[in-house]
């Protein structure tokens, strides 16, 4: 994959509704983390959530497709639209413009809302167009929908790597010539209101389940719910928000005068086939993925200049790819500067990849790599610089992105600035 030109961005994000202020504020060390508006129910939990405040649809569509569409849609339509505008759509053909797009549950926010309704108030109160707000590709079909646009369009759910696979399955697209551009990334969005605000008595039951699972962190500090790659790691915060990159084939991009924002080199995803939650721990398969994508941009581990992990704040799950760091990165890895975003929004589950793509590119052209905000003391068993406490300022032009889900589902990419 040597050609594959990315020319938009866009982000829906707990702390900034657009590529830009996201970038601004991940550098600022934000947390988009707070206080969830429903106690914890479950004794020595507190309630933490990483909600997207300040989201208005009418903003991004009109009052029949907000009417028509689960949130995770909402905010899928309102990335896609940024990453288009910078791209600028008008100059696609749409028979040759497609989507790739990632979720963990679509709309499974309106699945539970309307089974809370019926429940409550009877079949009448459930809500007649439930049935297109709950598939999980209707937030592709509805960005397809509003540009007119004929190109492919997929729907990806490869949980937390889903906007990785996404991304990576697009830039296959273009490589094998089936299109010309593609919207690409992920979503998640099923615990609040628009707006970031609770729904009434309603509580969405993936807001308790993570806890229940054993992955949620104790703290009473908002700050310390979430903590990758730090000793005292112990859980998630559930997140939300849209991360979306508009690619195209190279030739075409610098055909039409657009800008290049970066360019997707290399692409690496397998299974872990090892457990349904909890990587194997050696990392092993999570190196191969990196393998993977070094090996498709036809690079060495020594031409990466940095990387953003997954990096969950799990103590299991920040294990396994501490060693497949250490084991991919080799003899340079305590020169390779390491970061994430999770930190500053919790894990905003299939978006969470594209997020980190977008940042670390934007940061490529300020000299600036993000750090994690709020870790302090890095596992000591990471061989690499875990950048923590403020940005660092280094110039880097490749970069390593990390992103691994649930069921064993690995990706990794290489995107460089040129």
């Amino acid at each position: 994959m040597h050609d594959v030109a990315i020319t938009g961005m866009g982000i829906i994000s707990a702390i900034g509704l657009s590529a830009g202020e996201f970038h601004r504020r991940v550098l600022e060390g934000a947390c988009g983390i707070g206080p969830a508006p429903w106690a914890s129910a479950l004794p020595g939990q507190r309630a933490w959530w990483g909600t997207v405040a300040g989201f208005v649809p009418r903003d991004w569509m009109d009052d029949k497709i907000e009417d028509g569409t689960d949130l995770f849609a909402q905010f899928a339509l309102a990335a896609a639209e940024q990453a288009l505008h910078q791209a600028g759509v008008g100059t696609f053909d749409p028979l040759r413009t497609g989507i790739v797009h990632g979720t963990s549950i679509g709309g499974s926010r309106a699945l539970m809302k309307a089974q809370h309704r019926l429940e409550t108030d009877g079949p009448q109160a459930i809500p007649r167009k439930t049935e297109i707000q709950i598939y999980p590709n209707m937030a592709a079909s509805q960005i397809a929908m509003r540009h007119r646009l004929h190109g492919p369009s997929l729907t990806v759910t490869t949980a937390c790597a889903s906007s990785l696979d996404a991304i990576g399955t697009a830039a296959w697209l273009i490589e094998s010539g089936r299109a010309d551009a593609i919207v690409a990334g992920g979503t998640e969005g099923g615990i609040s209101l628009p707006g970031g605000g609770a729904d009434g008595a309603f509580v969405p039951a993936t807001f308790y389940t993570s806890t229940l699972y054993g992955m949620t962190a104790p703290s009473s500090d908002p700050r310390h719910a979430m903590l990758p790659f730090d000793v005292k790691r112990s859980g998630i915060v559930v997140g939300e928000g849209s991360a979306m990159l508009m690619l195209e084939r190279g030739a075409h991009a610098r055909a039409r005068g657009a800008e290049i924002l970066g360019y997707v080199r290399g692409y690496g995803t397998l299974a872990d086939a090892f457990h349904p939650s909890a990587p194997d721990p050696s990392g092993q398969w999570e190196a191969r993925a990196m393998e993977l994508a070094l090996a498709d941009a036809g690079m060495a581990a020594d031409d990466v200049d940095a990387l953003i992990a997954h990096a969950t704040g799990t103590p299991k799950g920040d294990t396994a790819e501490i060693r497949a760091i250490n084991r991919v990165h080799g003899k340079r890895r305590a020169a390779l500067p390491v970061a994430g975003v999770k930190g500053h929004v919790g894990h905003s589950g299939a978006s969470s990849g594209a997020m980190g793509v977008i940042t670390g590119l934007l940061g490529m052209r300020e000299d600036r790599f993000l750090h994690i905000a709020n870790t302090d003391q890095p596992d000591p068993e990471a061989s690499f610089e875990v950048v923590i406490g403020q940005p660092k300022a280094m110039r880097y032009r490749c970069l390593q992105v990390n992103a691994f889900g649930f069921g064993g589902q690995n990706a990794s990419l290489i995107v460089t600035r040129d």
